[in-house]
């Protein structure tokens, strides 16, 4: 039962033994009324559109604007505005043209119509989806026949193999922080991205730079590899994304240091972007509050989505491609059916920003870093939080699951994923190589502004191996697809390779 607001005070005045007066009485009641009416305000609906909100203020008297405030900030003003009214006037609810306008323009902001063309990729990604999804099932249900004990020894081989990881090499990467690392499909390019504007590449594992790209005025944050990078096949291939806050995408083949295209429509910093696994779609999440999907084809904006209070810093998408998650400063993350178009969940549970979001192989759990030094893993198929994990001393800045690409299996001339240790003295591996598809989403990587870089096992959530980079804060990390290197990068200027310290390179 609801416990309402004279049972409180009942229980206050109980619990001071009958002594309190009428004035401590009084002072409780407006303590807790105030509890009440916050709590009122986080559920008022208002537009998230700042032209409305500042119509909203004009009709009920209140400055549309006030010296230094930023759009999230009206809107929070907003709320506390209505939040007074409501309470003054008694009611649990505002009177009912206020209540109906306001539901009127959350329709209006969640429900507006679409091109054709979104139509069209609506259509196109659900194509693509079902079958992954069904393939994506069928195994899983496959999976789940596996005698215990081969998924126990795999899962002792991996992690043992992880504890053994220690720091490869160090490399100063540019002359202002790294924003964002990733690696390549292929897992022998490493991209980064840094505060001046530059993206560079690197070969790995020897840490040389091959090409450097230009395009960018001010700080990259986002860096994306397509699913089917084909590096210098052809020179209209897009292989690569990238997003500043120059509040441009830029799509790049990698045979030129030009953009082969570029992407306008924000108006603010973009912090993150992502490819959708087709391979035909780009999204970017910006600090005007929106995230948006591209047709890289056409290079066109199809989708400008809102839906976040403040600031969208991540965007991910999921491996079957019917849904993508993004994650705000308004500490919020939201999960879109972009078949559809709706909210599939909210994951609402954190304190502070979000700044990294993953899904996990499986397809149904993601997880986010945040501000409040925690990783929240989701469950999509009982819509909550399944587990919080205490992860770094400050801000979890990213979060990647590993995945282990298709082709990396057996890549032809490369290294093979058997232990280090058994290929240098001869022996066959542990391990049948079919079991190798069977390490995605085993694990997953975060990284902290405390300096360190963990890996967590996606199981039972717990510690594997912790690894400090000596390099301050720690603003991304990254796993390549072959399971062989861990990378981060750092608010110093550097990155840091990590591997098994037996690896053969």
């Amino acid at each position: 039962m609801e416990t309402t607001l004279d049972t409180l005070l009942e229980d206050t005045d109980y619990a001071l033994g009958g002594a309190s007066s009428e004035r401590a009485r009084a002072e409780n009641r407006v303590l807790l009324e105030e509890l009440e009416r916050k709590k009122r305000a986080r559920s008022l609906a208002v537009p998230t559109d700042d032209n409305k909100v500042k119509a909203r203020l004009r009709e009920i008297g209140e400055p549309i604007t006030l010296f230094g405030e930023r759009a999230p900030d009206r809107r929070d003003r907003l709320k506390y505005v209505l939040s007074q009214i409501q309470a003054a006037r008694g009611g649990d609810m505002v009177v009912d043209e206020e209540s109906d306008e306001s539901d009127s323009e959350e329709e209006e902001e969640f429900y507006t119509p679409g091109t054709s063309e979104l139509l069209e990729a609506r259509r196109r990604i659900a194509e693509f989806s079902i079958p992954r999804a069904h393939k994506r099932i069928a195994k899983q249900r496959e999976e789940s026949k596996l005698p215990l004990s081969r998924i126990i020894d795999l899962r002792k081989r991996v992690y043992a193999d992880l504890k053994a990881y220690a720091i490869l090499g160090s490399q100063i990467a540019d002359d202002r922080a790294i924003s964002q690392v990733r690696f390549s499909p292929n897992s022998k390019i490493l991209a980064s991205g840094s505060w001046s504007g530059n993206v560079k590449l690197w070969d790995i594992p020897s840490c040389n730079l091959s090409t450097q790209l230009r395009g960018h005025t001010d700080r990259v944050g986002g860096i994306a590899w397509h699913p089917q990078s084909t590096i210098g096949l052809e020179e209209s291939v897009v292989n690569l994304a990238t997003g500043a806050a120059d509040a441009k995408v830029h799509l790049w083949s990698l045979n030129s240091d030009k953009p082969l295209a570029t992407l306008k429509g924000h108006r603010e910093r973009v912090a993150r972007v992502a490819f959708h696994p087709s391979g035909d779609y780009v999204a970017s999440a910006s600090f005007d509050g929106t995230w948006r999907l591209w047709d890289i084809q056409t290079s066109t904006e199809l989708l400008v989505q809102e839906g976040h209070s403040k600031e969208v810093f991540a965007v991910q998408f999921q491996d079957d491609g019917a849904l993508v998650a993004s994650g705000g400063l308004d500490a919020i993350g939201r999960v879109w059916d972009l078949r559809t178009g709706r909210t599939a969940m909210v994951l609402d549970g954190h304190v502070k920003e979000i700044f990294g979001i993953d899904f996990s192989p499986n397809g149904y759990q993601i997880a986010t870093g945040s501000g409040d030094d925690s990783i929240r893993i989701w469950d999509m198929r009982s819509l909550r939080a399944l587990h919080t994990i205490p992860a770094h001393l400050s801000t979890v800045s990213d979060v990647k699951f590993f995945r282990r690409a298709a082709t990396s299996a057996a890549p032809s001339g490369d290294v093979s994923m058997d232990s280090p240790s058994e290929k240098q003295n001869g022996a066959e591996p542990a391990h049948p190589a079919e079991d190798d598809h069977l390490t995605s989403g085993l694990y997953l990587a975060s990284s902290g502004y405390d300096g360190q870089v963990k890996i967590w096992s996606a199981d039972d959530w717990q510690l594997v191996r912790s690894l400090s980079t000596d390099a301050g804060k720690v603003m991304s990390v990254d796993i390549s697809s072959d399971g062989r290197f861990v990378v981060s990068g750092s608010w110093n200027r550097s990155y840091q390779l990590f591997a098994n310290e037996n690896i053969a390179l």
